[in-house]
């Protein structure tokens, strides 16, 4: 069997010298799939993950005997011939056993020419389970279809939950961890880093990697000025329905003009790099999706702090920016519910479960609680009801509504 080097022995996602956290549900993910035909694509935001967890995946398989293990970094100096895509597909093939389960893992794979006529290639002969992680300036999920002739799946990779911010700083109070991860958000490497400063600078260090190297520069944006108003717009309004032709006019109005054309495939732009999500509408009553106004959210919270820092602060749309994004982690399509004129935060859907969720800072007085739950009660199907508050209290219910403590729920 061919052997690997410098990869964990245990399934952890390693963040630091010191400390090893466990991403069971993705790696029981990657697990469920091998086997499978498909080429399989682990995507996400920069620093997110992705070569952790496909680390992770190999050593929870090395000492299986039946396992031929061919692992190559593209970063590894010592691979440099291989960014060739004959001398990769070459690697590749001479170390097929046709006897055993044969594995290819290729971290970076974007730094070789035309990887896409090597991947296909070895895909088509049905020899290998391929995985594969790539930077998204190279490998959005947008261009994957055109790459691969074969099947693909992506296994999706989000910055670190409430729950693994409290297993990483082993788990002290609730109340008070989930005050940090508000702002500090969950881009690991940046734990680090000692002080707030310090976080505050690794995270606007990725977002700008993200936003001048995999964007700008690929795609040849010529107005830098724009788009970075642009991302700094939709920060801004994290929560807010939104349009190109609306988000065009701000810009225009505050002396970054920019036709809504531009706008709509910029902001495409910032959501195949997955440092945005778009989640669309859902006319309830209609059971339809609407195509007028969407909202973006961040792939982190921590992005907008260390760009923005605290300034124009809304808690109530940093709230809901975390639980759209917990969703998506859980496996849910998510969408912004609309009954009549009332707007639900979000409808989650997943398989034959669907769920109603409000989200809302601050529901001590009445008047605030009966404004959150005015639009669930008004609901009339049987699906489950949430409210998600910073109540710091055990969960209640409310005619019917649950109402929880967002960050019991986060971290549940």
């Amino acid at each position: 069997m061919l052997r690997f080097q410098n990869l964990q022995s245990l399934p952890f996602l390693k963040v630091s010298a010191m400390k090893l956290i466990p991403r069971l549900d993705l790696l029981q993910q990657l697990h469920s799939l091998r086997g499978t035909p498909d080429i399989k694509v682990i995507t996400g935001v920069r620093r997110s993950g992705k070569s952790e967890l496909m680390r992770s995946f190999l050593s929870s398989i090395e000492k299986e005997p039946d396992a031929n293990i061919v692992y190559i970094d593209l970063t590894d100096l010592g691979n440099e011939p291989l960014k060739e895509y004959h001398a990769l597909h070459k690697y590749v093939q001479e170390r097929l056993k046709p006897d055993l389960v044969n594995v290819l893992c290729i971290d970076e794979v974007q730094l070789c020419d035309n990887f896409e006529l090597a991947i296909n290639s070895i895909h088509s002969k049905g020899q290998w389970d391929i995985y594969l992680t790539g930077s998204n300036a190279f490998m959005l999920s947008s261009d994957l279809a055109t790459l691969f002739t074969g099947r693909y799946v992506e296994v999706h990779v989000y910055p670190f939950s409430f729950k693994e911010f409290r297993q990483y700083f082993d788990e002290g109070d609730v109340n008070a961890q989930f005050d940090e991860y508000v702002t500090t958000g969950g881009m690991a490497g940046s734990y680090l880093y000692d002080t707030n400063q310090g976080r505050s600078s690794y995270v606007r260090a990725v977002y700008n990697t993200i936003v001048n190297r995999d964007i700008v520069q690929e795609r040849s944006i010529t107005n830098v000025a724009g788009f970075n108003a642009l991302a700094e717009f939709l920060m801004d309004n994290i929560g807010n329905l939104t349009s190109a032709n609306s988000i065009s006019g701000a810009l225009t109005g505050g002396g970054k003009p920019s036709s809504h054309v531009t706008v709509g495939s910029h902001i495409g732009y910032l959501c195949e790099s997955f440092l945005f999500y778009k989640v669309k509408r859902y006319d309830i009553r209609g059971k339809r999706y609407l195509e007028t106004e969407d909202k973006y959210y961040l792939a982190d919270q921590g992005f907008r702090w260390a760009v923005l820092g605290t300034r124009n602060m809304d808690y109530g749309h940093v709230y809901e920016n975390i639980v759209a994004i917990e969703l998506m982690r859980r496996g849910y399509d998510v969408y912004v519910g609309k009954l009549y004129k009332k707007e639900i935060d979000f409808v989650a859907m997943r398989a034959s479960e669907k769920l109603y969720i409000q989200v809302s800072d601050d529901i001590s007085s009445p008047g605030t609680l009966e404004r959150e739950t005015d639009p669930l009660l008004r609901i009339r199907d049987a699906y489950p009801k949430i409210l998600l508050a910073n109540t710091k209290h055990d969960e209640y219910d409310v005619e019917g509504i649950r109402v929880v403590d967002m960050a019991r729920w986060l971290a549940g």
